[in-house]
């Protein structure tokens, strides 16, 4: 496969953070196999065992199954994709399969985002408002919010992947082990102020919406858990210590993925470099079934 040199349809791209592990590939295949059977029997047991169990039907764990389906949906996306990478000779991507894996990743990661702002919300209408609960958070608004988790994200990202598509580029090497849109257009040999503004923009919205609601609600939380006595206190940082934890994990795998992506680091060893890329969208679905099934006291009473 030759890199492209003029500005010509892309068919397929070339992933150059792929190395020559000889038969140390073998071990990272079966690394990523495990992590991947690990993701798919914790997250979708979890999902079963919520919708099986009745009185697991209220908001908070039908945001959690939201959450978990998400996770599926994401590592879906990667995991298979890495283990055929890893196996192979020649790591090239069509284009049509490198764009969709943009749409879905990018998918992934806003439904993320938004999931765990709709969750902190939740919380915060539990803990501030427990006897108007039931009337604040009635099934239209779960089936509304879980809605926009998975609606807007489709219609941003996928506004965001055809802008990239339409993009004439005048190369294919992308220097990742997955299709990232960012190194995408960095190839691209037209003006792509359109696709970098249109990026900022919608990140900044998404950022400036998540973190405010976010930060509302665990200021009015932590007050409320301050001033009321132990018992209610300790009911509730159990239900928001995993959602704080998913929260701070999601967060630093994101700053990892912009920093290496705005900045130069190519003084980072190859192997560091790929393995902060991949945090958020490995990590992210290992530690929320784990976190989840062990700190919320309904599902680990089940668990055991």
């Amino acid at each position: 496969m030759k890199m492209m040199k003029n500005s010509t349809q892309v068919s397929d791209f070339i992933l150059a953070a792929y190395f020559d592990a000889g038969v140390f590939k073998y071990l990272f295949f079966m690394i990523v196999l495990c992590a991947y059977v690990f993701i798919v029997g914790a997250n979708g047991f979890l999902i079963v065992v919520i919708c099986k169990t009745r009185s697991l039907h209220e908001p908070m764990y039908l945001f959690l199954v939201s959450l978990f389906v998400n996770e599926l949906f994401g590592s879906s996306w990667l995991f298979p994709f890495l283990m055929v990478q890893i196996l192979s000779d020649v790591h090239t991507v069509s284009a049509s399969l490198c764009f969709l894996q943009v749409f879905s990743l990018y998918t992934y990661g806003n439904a993320e985002l938004i999931n765990l702002t709709v969750m902190s919300y939740d919380r915060y209408l539990a803990i501030c408002y427990p006897l108007q609960y039931n009337t604040r958070m009635t099934f239209n608004k779960v089936a509304f919010l879980i809605a926009v988790t998975w609606i807007l994200p489709v219609f941003v990202i996928g506004l965001t992947t055809s802008l990239t598509a339409s993009l004439t580029l005048c190369g294919n090497i992308i220097n990742k082990v997955y299709c990232n849109n960012y190194s995408i257009i960095q190839l691209a040999c037209c003006d792509t102020t359109v696709n970098n503004m249109f990026e900022i923009t919608a990140a900044s919205v998404a950022l400036c919406v998540s973190g405010s609601v976010i930060l509302y609600t665990y200021v009015r939380i932590l007050r409320v858990c301050f001033s009321g006595c132990k018992q209610s206190r300790k009911k509730a940082f159990s239900t928001c210590i995993p959602h704080l934890a998913s929260l701070l994990n999601f967060s630093v795998g994101v700053s990892f993925e912009i920093l290496g992506n705005r900045f130069d680091v190519s003084n980072v060893p190859n192997i560091l470099q790929i393995f902060l890329s991949l945090h958020f969208l490995t990590v992210q679905p290992l530690f929320n079934p784990v976190m989840y099934g062990l700190n919320v006291s309904k599902i680990s009473i089940i668990y055991y």
